[in-house]
C-alpha cells in the first residue's frame, strides 16, 4: 500500500510517520510518501491533505498542478483525509475569511466551514473525543482549528466537540478539524488504511 501526504506546506512529516505506524500495527505492507508534484500521485492508494495555512496550500495545489488530479482521484474513490486546513479545502462552502482571501476550495464534501472557529495559535488545546467507529475516546489536538458549521447531502457527522462538528465522512472522504498526527494514537490513520483496503 502507498499513502501519499501532500507536502507543499504544513504538518506533513508527522502524517508520514503516523501512516507508516498505522500500516505496521495493522500488518499491512506499505510506505508513506511525500507528494509535491502530480507525478508523485501515481500508484497512491490513499491521500492526506495536512494542516497548515489553507490559503497557501490551496495556491500551491493549483500552482503545482495537483488539484486536478486530486479531484479525479476523489471521483475514482481513492480515500482522501483532510486535517485542519485540509478539512477547509475539502469543503464546498467557506466562511467570510475564505472568501476574503479568495481561497480556491476543492469543493468535494457537502459541508460548510468556519476557518478559525477556535481562535488563534495560543488557543490550541487537547480534548478526548468520542468518534463514530472508535471504541474509546481519541486524544485530539486542536491548533487554530476550523469547524464544520453544517453538513448536507451525503456528508455524515462522525464527531462533535461541545456541540461543534469536528469530524465528518462522505464516502471515500474524511475531514477532521484536529491533528491526529500529533497524538500517539494511530487509529484515525488506521481508519484511512482500512478505507484504502476495501
Amino acid at each position: 500500500m502507498r499513502i501519499g501526504v501532500v507536502s507543499v506546506q504544513g504538518a506533513f512529516p508527522e502524517h508520514i510517520s503516523s501512516s507508516v505506524q498505522a500500516m505496521r500495527r495493522m500488518g499491512v505492507e506499505g510506505e508513506a510518501v511525500p507528494v509535491r508534484r502530480s507525478k508523485d500521485l501515481e500508484g497512491v492508494d490513499a491521500l492526506i491533505i495536512p494542516g497548515g495555512e489553507s490559503t497557501t496550500i490551496a495556491k500551491l495545489l493549483w500552482r503545482f498542478h495537483l488539484s486536478q488530479r486530486l479531484l479525479e482521484m476523489a471521483e475514482e474513490g481513492v480515500p482522501i483525509m483532510g486535517t485542519c486546513a485540509g478539512l477547509v479545502l475539502l469543503a464546498k462552502e467557506g466562511d467570510d475569511q475564505v472568501q476574503k482571501t479568495e481561497t480556491r476550495l476543492l469543493g468535494l464534501m457537502d459541508m460548510a466551514v468556519d476557518r478559525n472557529a477556535f481562535g488563534r495559535q495560543r488557543e490550541s488545546f487537547e480534548a478526548e473525543l468520542e468518534i463514530d467507529g472508535l471504541d474509546k475516546p481519541f486524544p485530539a489536538v486542536f491548533i487554530r482549528a476550523p469547524v464544520i458549521t453544517r453538513v448536507w447531502g451525503g456528508c455524515r457527522i462522525l464527531s462533535r466537540y461541545q456541540g461543534s462538528i469536528v469530524m465528518a465522512r462522505q464516502e471515500n472522504l474524511l475531514a477532521l478539524s484536529f491533528h491526529p498526527e500529533l497524538s500517539h494514537d494511530t487509529r484515525i490513520h488506521e481508519m484511512l488504511v482500512s478505507m484504502a483496503r476495501r
